[in-house]
């Protein structure tokens, strides 16, 4: 028996050409993806990056300025952490240099070199902290745990091996140790790390500093004695396991800049997601909050007496803060346009934290003890004040 089949004409050298036609590795993924999750997943599509302020856009601390603190913050959510290093002495700044696209990066120079690295307790790293509560769809402690991948340009006038450790304070310290290679002195390079998935502890749904990513600049031996290639219990040799390159640290005027970093679910580096200023500056003020000298309060309370250790209204802050912040300078003097009152007053700005909300409030007290009348007032702070929340 002879079956017939039509079938509808098609031009063939167009399909003959589509034989030939380069998808790229990527590309070829996407085709044979099954579902649209998995194809989303392949590009990372929607929010993604887990670090705050990876372009190093917002400074609230310096403004641009150099600061010398080791063991301090620079630009917005990152700082460095320097151990047992006597001679060392480093300026960072956040610069105006960096690749296209990324107008602002955190420099890194050695002012003063350490002559040797040698002791066991000797290290020097930048890292950003990341509260466990934001990583749950890493879903660690699962059979379902992802690989995630971070990524970042670099530039440095030292080549060589660098140490970057993923260390996990948590129920059960875990650290896994990669290392990037800088080829080209005084260039930037983008560097891309795979992390795997770890299926045997999860990360705790907390506020607290579950996640640490850490570039090291610096480390004695011991630090590196028993590196961690896949993750590992936490036991101090793994900080800083396979970090080569120490030259950053011994040499006078070395420089080593950072920027475009991102930190995303998956094996793949996708394109920096570059969120507003606005956006990143809100999400910085989680941590850091800072208010100008000049910062008027509100026109308040007509005929409000006031009473030795009076307490006027709170103000909420823009964002609410990670937990309750400390207050920099601890009391903070204001000014009043107009307060028509008799006796002595002391007049200041408080943090409060007995709310979930953290506030700041007046404070004002009558230390003649004599019930006080105010008319009208509205306070302005003689000088900035600094609210931290930071691990």
């Amino acid at each position: 028996m002879t079956v017939r089949v039509n079938k509808s004409s098609f031009n063939i050298r167009e399909k003959l050409s589509e034989l030939g036609r380069k998808f790229g590795l990527k590309g070829s993924e996407l085709v044979a993806a099954e579902t649209v999750q998995e194809a989303r997943d392949l590009v990372s599509a929607g929010r993604k990056n887990k670090i705050i302020n990876g372009a190093m856009l917002i400074d609230q601390r310096h403004e641009g300025a150099s600061n010398t603190n080791s063991n301090g913050h620079h630009t917005d959510r990152f700082r460095t952490q320097v151990s047992a290093m006597d001679q060392l002495v480093q300026t960072y700044q956040r610069v105006s240099d960096g690749p296209p696209g990324f107008p602002k990066s955190l420099k890194v120079t050695t002012t003063t070199a350490e002559t040797d690295i040698s002791a066991s307790s000797e290290y020097i790293s930048v890292y950003q902290k990341i509260e466990g509560q934001n990583l749950q769809d890493f879903a660690y402690g699962t059979s379902s745990a992802k690989s995630v991948t971070v990524s970042f340009y670099v530039k440095s006038s030292i080549t060589g091996t660098f140490g970057y450790t993923v260390y996990r304070n948590d129920t059960q310290d875990r650290a896994i140790n990669k290392t990037y290679t800088i080829n080209n002195a005084n260039t930037w390079e983008r560097k891309i790390i795979t992390i795997e998935g770890d299926s045997e502890y999860s990360i705790s749904h907390a506020t607290g500093d579950n996640w640490w990513n850490c570039w090291h600049l610096a480390a004695s031996p011991g630090y590196g004695s028993d590196p961690a290639p896949t993750w590992a219990n936490y036991d101090g040799n793994n900080w800083a396991g396979y970090h080569e390159q120490n030259g950053v640290v011994t040499t006078q005027n070395a420089t080593w800049q950072i920027t475009g970093v991102q930190l995303e679910v998956g094996s793949n580096a996708t394109e920096f997601e570059h969120r507003s200023y606005g956006e990143e500056l809100a999400l910085c003020q989680r941590y850091y909050q800072k208010f100008e000298a000049g910062f008027n309060f509100i026109n308040a309370y007509p005929e409000v007496s006031l009473s030795s250790g009076n307490q006027l209204p709170s103000f909420p802050f823009p964002v609410k803060m990670r937990t309750a912040p400390s207050m920099s300078p601890s009391t903070v003097t204001t000014s009043y346009d107009k307060w028509t009152a008799s006796g002595s007053i002391t007049r200041e700005v408080r943090a409060v934290t007995t709310t979930s909300y953290w506030t700041f409030q007046y404070f004002a007290s009558d230390n003649s003890s004599t019930n006080l009348a105010v008319d009208y007032l509205r306070g302005q702070v003689t000088e900035s004040i600094a609210f931290n929340a930071e691990f």
